[in-house]
């Protein structure tokens, strides 16, 4: 964990909510759908990007016939996990394949949600989702 953190920049939740809301950055979500349904999700207004761990790098390599559109070497991507440390992983990992701006936020979604930063929560009812206001 140590040595994947020294090679990253990483964020405060608010400084990556400024980049993302003014489009510097792509938001990626990490976290497996069960958890994001108990924890909440960051707000879609913001067009968080939700990209389970086990994808993350075939759909972040531009050497790839999966790569997102839009992708590229220079595309700033900041990870999310709950707490912050898979997603420290995860952003080295990018890092690894050449996204050399890939980062991650401290202390993960729970510090976004915490910081009243904005999230949605996922409401079930019958066999239908949806998103509504986190209210705190």
């Amino acid at each position: 964990m140590a040595q994947a953190r020294s090679r990253l920049t990483r964020l405060s939740a608010r400084d990556a909510w400024r980049e993302v809301r003014s489009g510097a950055a792509w938001l990626v979500d990490i976290r497996p759908e069960a958890q994001r349904a108990e924890e909440g999700e960051v707000a879609p207004g913001l067009a968080p990007l939700v990209i389970e761990r086990n994808v993350l790098e075939w759909r972040f390599d531009p050497r790839q016939d999966a790569v997102l559109p839009g992708v590229d070497f220079g595309t700033r991507v900041v990870v999310l996990c709950q707490e912050g440390y898979t997603s420290s992983l995860a952003a080295d990992a990018l890092r690894s394949l050449g996204l050399t701006r890939a980062t991650d936020v401290v202390g993960g979604f729970a510090a976004w949600r915490d910081q009243g930063l904005p999230v949605a929560r996922r409401v079930v009812s019958d066999r239908r989702s949806t998103l509504a206001p986190w209210s705190h």
